[in-house]
């Protein structure tokens, strides 16, 4: 697996998380907007845009910019001058840019990074996630050159994003910053510290991707790695739990529980909101005393693919 896969594989699971604090999410925006975004002066007027070649981030950044400041949002597409076929997505917003760029904070001069956007843990990895989706790039874990970036135009924003590490409660990550050329990087190649922070941002099956190749490989820290494996399959199922709490809630505010047809699916959206971090082990154990009958974790698996698909007719 190259570097750039990896990588591509790390951003497009960010882009594909779902994202229920709103404070992360703009914090998320404002690293983005602050490292990929530009001015432009059109027709006297300003017009922010922002350029990508991944079409599944583009997608994201576009639905989130409108969903969230509710304004027009153009999407072009501009093929390269070669022969690669590749393209570029620009995105293009003209009637809310300046309230955009006020909202986040951003100042595309200083290099501050406002302390009302990144105030907890929770906005910090929001504004990490961001900056690594908009310059960031890691090592495929095959090779054993552990190395995670973020390239940066700015030495002053260099120095306030590498700061923000130290700020993240019980954070491990001590990043260096090199000039390379015209740019600033940020990196770090310790391998439990790029586990930590993928954890970090929500790339949770990178994290386990990148440390099943490593055990596979070397045998050396196991214990390390253990420990971010359990903490990213805890972190794993925890969200799971809580998207299915949100999911059996608004069954309960439609329908009502107890006219769920399927007896096994209905106490198990019972079980599942009284045990919210339970897995699904647990929840079968759960289940298969409540019915005095084996339920097996397969079943729990399927009987929850059949609340989703109840809960998505429920929501159009």
């Amino acid at each position: 697996m190259k570097r750039d896969s990896f990588t591509r594989k790390v951003k497009e699971e960010l882009v594909s998380n779902s994202y229920d604090s709103f404070d992360r999410l703009r914090a998320l925006l404002a690293a983005y907007i602050r490292i990929n975004g530009s001015l432009i002066i059109r027709n006297k007027s300003t017009v922010l845009s922002l350029k990508n070649e991944n079409a599944k981030i583009s997608k994201f950044l576009y639905e989130t910019i409108s969903q969230i400041y509710k304004t027009k949002v153009n999407l072009l597409t501009k093929k390269k001058p070669n022969l690669s076929k590749s393209v570029s997505y620009i995105i293009e917003i003209e009637e809310a840019s300046e309230e955009i760029i006020d909202d986040l904070e951003i100042s595309f001069v200083e290099g501050k990074i406002s302390k009302n956007i990144v105030r907890n843990d929770d906005t910090i990895s929001g504004y990490l996630a961001g900056a690594f989706l908009a310059s960031g790039s890691i090592n495929s874990p095959v090779t054993s050159n552990y190395h995670l970036e973020i390239s940066l135009n700015n030495d002053n924003f260099a120095k306030w994003l590498s700061k923000l590490f130290a700020k993240y409660k019980n954070s491990n990550i001590e990043p260096k910053i090199i000039k390379r050329r015209e740019n600033y990087v940020i990196y770090f190649k310790k391998c439990d510290q790029i586990s930590t922070f993928l954890i970090m941002i929500g790339a949770v099956a990178s994290c386990l991707e990148f440390e099943d190749v490593r055990v596979t490989r070397d045998s050396l820290n196991t214990a390390n790695r253990l420990v971010n494996m359990d903490t990213a399959n805890m972190k794993r199922t925890l969200e799971t739990g809580q998207r299915q709490v949100s999911e059996i809630q608004l069954i309960d505010q439609k329908l009502g529980l107890d006219n769920i047809q399927n007896i096994k699916a209905r106490e198990l959206a019972k079980a599942r909101l009284e045990n919210e971090s339970a897995s699904l082990v647990e929840l079968a154990d759960i289940l298969g005393h409540q019915l005095a009958k084996p339920i097996t974790k397969s079943n729990v698996n399927h009987l929850f693919r059949y609340l989703h698909e109840l809960y998505l007719r429920l929501n159009k």
